[in-house]
């Protein structure tokens, strides 16, 4: 799956100011609920902040991938924040996070669920990428990174 299919301009907050890992989860929590009606913020922080109470999504490398499974959605969807500052996250490596890509799932997919996973720590794992993403100031400059990463992931597999 591509992963910029998951996403929206209306999903992505660019170099937003943040002052926690609670607050970054809030932000992420309300770009999703713009894209899912009949789901609130709430729910969805409550999802996200579940699947962190088992462990932090940070990846390390200023990257978190916070996650969740919700039931009755019909597709996977997706939001971007990047961060002026990095925040505290916990993260493996315990550097501070200012990439941050927040996933919903249907509560029944879990091999896609897995594949998505895979597939955005792949493309987070690229460190160009990411000092790209980080000077990007819109949501389309991000948006069309990503989709330009697929591309050149798809030419080259």
């Amino acid at each position: 799956m591509q992963i910029a299919k998951l996403l929206d301009p209306a999903r992505i907050a660019c170099q937003q100011g943040s002052s926690s890992k609670k607050r970054a989860l809030e932000t992420l929590s309300e770009l999703l609920a713009n894209g899912l009606p009949g789901f609130t913020d709430g729910e969805i922080f409550d999802s996200l902040i579940g699947r962190e109470r088992l462990g932090s999504t940070g990846l390390g490398k200023g990257v978190a991938l916070p996650h969740g499974r919700m039931s009755g959605l019909d597709a996977p969807i997706a939001a971007l924040l990047t961060l002026e500052q990095g925040i505290d996250y916990d993260a493996i490596d315990n550097q501070p996070v200012d990439l941050l890509l927040a996933l919903l799932v249907p509560e029944e997919s879990t091999d896609e669920h897995l594949k998505i996973l895979a597939g955005l720590a792949e493309m987070f794992s690229n460190a160009d990428f990411c000092a790209r993403l980080r000077k990007s100031n819109n949501a389309e400059d991000c948006l069309e990174l990503i989709r330009h990463w697929n591309t050149n992931q798809q030419l080259s597999a």
